[in-house]
């Protein structure tokens, strides 16, 4: 079943993002798709603002945008990455390894993003496309109820999303470093450490595999070397960057850090920034990406004042410490600019200076 599920999120995922104009569905076709189980028919949502966000803020290139999810007689259109998130999220990639496909299970958060963040989002990073906020490329969801978003066996929202691991596995990335280095590449989703997750580790979603929930928050045991001028610039980004989402009262974001040989040279989409294209290190051994991720708890919203509720007279009893959804958006940001600060390295080249900020 679980095979006949997937293929078939696939493909309505597909459908949605490669049908040209909208989908017209008659009275009868309405009532047939409340009885299906897996396949629902998506279209898009705020389908100009994001093609707006595509073409003319982040450059790409919507032909090749639209065949990243055609697919090819060799190759599927999208793999599945499993059901990979806390949320009970499933995940897929194109075959070309250029976008991401998360569903979004939650109506507190993909009902917070469509109706509160959508348009701040688009205004922000309009006027600021050095952001690190991560690229939301299509927002596709199921207009009817059907049985199987009831039952929740299949996903009725989704948000498209880049790769940022882009290009690793292509043979060009390493066609001037002797060897194909893709088994080097490494990827951390980073939290502040000091938090306990009650969404996690108190009442997870009923989807979650236990291989998820045996992952914690990862740690980054090394320091980022940046030159003076990349240090400041990071973190002038992120500074700006998490003062947008506090002002949205956003709280439990993440920073997916990706690092990789300075040899390798993966391809990029669209505009070229600098986190995007990688950032070589200061002593010349890495190059690193990086976006922020998952800003979609939003603390006034009303599953999330239940939740800080609850955990608040759990950790009467269980002592816990603090907590991710019980913080405020400015404490929230406060640790997470700390825990991206304790990283950061300035380091002079060839002189053996390094300067911890």
């Amino acid at each position: 079943m679980g095979d006949r599920r997937q293929k078939a999120i696939s493909r309505s995922v597909q459908r949605a993002l490669t049908r040209p104009g909208r989908a017209r569905i008659s009275f009868i076709q309405r009532i047939l798709a409340f009885f299906r189980i897996f396949y629902l028919t998506l279209i898009r949502h705020e389908g100009e603002l994001f093609h707006k966000l595509r073409t003319e803020v982040w450059s790409l290139d919507e032909g090749d945008y639209t065949s990243s999810f055609r697919g090819s007689k060799k190759d599927p259109a999208l793999l599945s990455m499993g059901d990979l998130g806390f949320s009970g999220s499933t995940f897929f990639r194109t075959s070309n390894n250029a976008y991401l496909i998360k569903s979004v299970p939650r109506h507190f958060e993909h009902t917070f993003f469509r109706e509160d963040l959508l348009n701040p989002y688009y205004e922000f990073m309009h006027n600021h496309p050095e952001s690190l906020l991560v690229w939301i490329t299509d927002y596709i969801y199921a207009p009817y109820k059907s049985l199987g978003s009831l039952l929740r066996t299949s996903p009725a929202h989704h948000i498209v999303m880049e790769n940022m691991l882009y290009g690793k596995d292509d043979p060009e990335t390493y066609s001037d470093a002797g060897s194909n280095l893709s088994d080097k590449w490494e990827t951390y989703d980073l939290k502040p450490i000091d938090y306990f997750y009650p969404e996690r580790d108190l009442v997870p979603d009923p989807l979650v595999s236990q291989e998820t929930m045996s992952r914690l928050a990862d740690k980054f045991e090394d320091k980022i070397r940046l030159t003076r001028k990349n240090h400041d610039a990071v973190k002038r980004v992120l500074e700006r960057d998490t003062a947008f989402l506090a002002s949205a009262n956003i709280v439990d974001y993440s920073l997916f850090l990706v690092r990789f040989p300075a040899a390798a040279k993966p391809g990029t989409l669209g505009r070229k920034t600098q986190w995007r294209v990688g950032v070589t290190s200061a002593d010349g051994k890495w190059k690193y990406r990086a976006v922020v991720l998952d800003f979609f708890w939003a603390k006034h919203t009303f599953h999330a004042q239940a939740m800080t509720g609850a955990v608040q007279a759990f950790n009467i009893l269980g002592r816990q410490g603090p907590m991710s959804i019980t913080t405020t958006a400015e404490e929230y940001r406060e640790k997470f600019l700390e825990m991206v600060g304790s990283m950061l390295e300035v380091y002079i080249p060839g002189s053996g200076s390094e300067e911890e900020q």
